[in-house]
């Protein structure tokens, strides 16, 4: 990903209808530079199509400090789906994140607005990590209040080897 990469993607992302800030890209760009991220961006046809981010060491969720990477914030602009860009992504990501483990995790969203990739993660042989759900970075204690927001997750992993 380039800055110019996190323009376009943030001003496709507003022009679909989405909440979207280039703050979000600034800071992945930011980690990538401190050795943190692994960023990737997806062309289709070369237009910027989708992108997708490898935390090699996450320090979030499930398996936060465990040595496991973490694939973050993948996303699929809408004009570009069903074109096989989501599924390269993730064959790239998984990839890269076998180079630092035998396991990667991901959260995925509980909405709707989530379900397209939360059928490709199942299908692609991720399984829930048995953690619960998680609401702001933190497990959801039975009963608790949340909201069904983007915030609101289940962690999911996947054996490389």
């Amino acid at each position: 990903m380039r800055q110019e990469d996190a323009a376009i993607i943030t001003a496709e992302e507003i022009a679909q209808g989405w909440d979207a800030s280039i703050d979000k890209y600034e800071m992945r760009l930011r980690d990538r530079r401190e050795k943190n991220a692994v960023l990737l961006v997806a062309e289709y046809r070369g237009k910027v199509a989708g992108y997708i981010n490898i935390y090699p060491k996450s320090e979030w969720g499930a398996y936060a400090g465990k040595g496991y990477p973490e694939i973050v914030d993948f996303g699929v602009l809408e004009k570009y789906r069903r074109h096989g860009v989501g599924s390269k992504l993730m064959d790239v990501a998984e990839r890269i994140a076998r180079e630092y483990s035998d396991k990667v995790y991901l959260g995925v969203g509980l909405h709707s607005g989530y379900g397209s990739a939360q059928r490709m993660y199942v299908k692609r042989g991720y399984i829930p990590d048995g953690s619960g759900v998680w609401y702001c970075d933190k497990v959801c204690e039975p009963y608790a209040a949340c909201c069904n927001d983007d915030d609101l997750v289940l962690y999911f992993h996947k054996e490389l080897r």
